[in-house]
């Protein structure tokens, strides 16, 4: 058996912990630069708040609702996610963390009433975190993850769901459109439903050579779960191949300075989730563009080799300014850049070049500090000058909440 645990609106959820006056009414939180809305509490989804919709255009219906708007606060979002993974690890040994608000357990092996050890993992997360979850409980992760959309939807549920027996999923599958399939979207489901599959139940009956032919052999995995039938386990923390660190400018950038002061950032960024993976880089991407909705539209790119493998942020952002300045054009207004480490190595397996030093244990020591220095203190307590101090092209956050866990300065005051 799998439990799925999701986090009810998390971003929004995240913003009422320390604000319980907050508590029962609207919240919405936006995207990079305060563009959409990509977070509503419940009371917010009552009042039909539609989803990724820009947010200069419901500025004056949310001011009208009384409805509290927040910046995206990724500091406070990712730590409260680590408290909350934290909390559920202690209910099974084996745990599979799924996205930043979702994780799976396995609960293979447990004899309790499992709706009832729902229930617990449900009220310690709201005790330890103030963070409301849903639980859904099934024999497979496909099952598991339609039992928690079930126990969002279904009042009767009250946030938990287990789908035990073939009666009770059966039961769901029929009332399920299949696009709601976890690894079936709206192509997908298209597809199916030119051959007679418009609900989860249908899809679970399904000739499994037709849907072989109609994809492959990941949807008739998926049919075969749907029939309680496990076919995928826990997955490990899979490593990335490549990482890519970007942001939209808070204000159009012209200047070739600010551009590489930006750029200086993101690959020390990068830089820090690359040593947090024990790799190095040796080749990187770097790219810029305008926006596409005004005349002119420029975008370019360029990918870089670096003389050897390293993590040193000092020598990832020196290339990647030669980079973007390689690729800068006068009077584009550019509205975007980022870097891609795009080649990555294991540290501990490193093939070494007999004619290049690769890179010095000073470096090593330099940025192992420089790690530990920010975790201690705060990120970006020690950069580099070439990052820039001001400033003026950083992301708009207009209505951003204090980080109150990983900032001393935002830590609430009890009176």
């Amino acid at each position: 058996m799998f439990a799925l645990v999701d986090c009810n609106s998390f971003y929004a959820s995240c913003e009422q912990i320390f604000r319980p006056d907050l508590r029962g009414k609207p919240v919405v939180v936006l995207s990079n630069n305060d563009g959409c809305i990509v977070a509503r509490n419940a009371e917010a989804k009552a009042l039909n708040i539609p989803e990724l919709q820009a947010y200069f255009t419901l500025k004056d219906f949310l001011n009208h609702h009384k409805v509290h708007v927040f910046s995206s606060n990724y500091a406070l979002y990712g730590d409260i996610s680590q408290r909350v993974m934290h909390t559920l690890k202690h209910f099974s040994p084996d745990v599979e963390v799924y996205s930043i608000d979702e994780m799976f357990l396995d609960l293979s092996g447990f004899h309790q009433d499992l709706t009832t050890y729902g229930q617990n993992i449900k009220a310690t997360v709201w005790k330890e975190v103030r963070i409301p979850v849903s639980v859904g409980i099934a024999p497979t992760k496909t099952l598991a993850k339609l039992a928690n959309y079930a126990a969002k939807k279904i009042p009767n549920c009250y946030g938990v769901c287990t789908l035990d027996q073939p009666y009770k999923w059966d039961w769901l599958l029929k009332r399920m459109p299949v696009q709601k399939v976890w690894g079936v979207g709206k192509r997908l489901s298209k597809r199916l439903a030119g051959i007679g599959v418009c609900t989860a139940y249908e899809l679970a009956k399904a000739n499994k050579k037709q849907l072989r032919k109609l994809t492959n052999v990941c949807l008739e995995r998926t049919a075969n779960e749907l029939n309680g039938h496990a076919c995928l386990g826990l997955d490990e923390v899979a490593e990335k191949k490549q990482i890519y660190v970007t942001r939209s400018f808070g204000e159009k950038v012209t200047e070739l300075a600010s551009l590489q002061e930006a750029i200086t950032l993101y690959a020390t960024r990068a830089c820090e989730k690359l040593r947090k993976q024990q790799h190095w880089v040796q080749t990187i991407h770097v790219f810029a563009h305008t926006s596409p909705f005004l005349p002119n539209y420029y975008s370019n790119s360029l990918v870089v080799k670096l003389p050897y493998p390293t993590d040193d942020p000092r020598l990832v952002s020196a290339y990647a300014k030669r980079g973007i300045e390689l690729i800068y054009r006068e009077s584009a207004l550019f509205l975007k850049c980022g870097i891609g480490l795009i080649e990555l190595l294991d540290k501990h397996h490193q093939q070494k070049d007999l004619f290049s030093p690769g890179q010095s244990n000073r470096s090593n020591i330099l940025s192992s500090t420089l790690d530990t220095i920010n975790q201690k203190y705060g990120r970006s307590t020690v950069f580099l000058a070439a990052q820039g101090i001001r400033k003026p092209w950083k992301m708009r956050q207009e209505f951003l909440s204090p980080r109150y866990t990983t900032r001393w300065q935002d830590l609430p005051l009890v009176r």
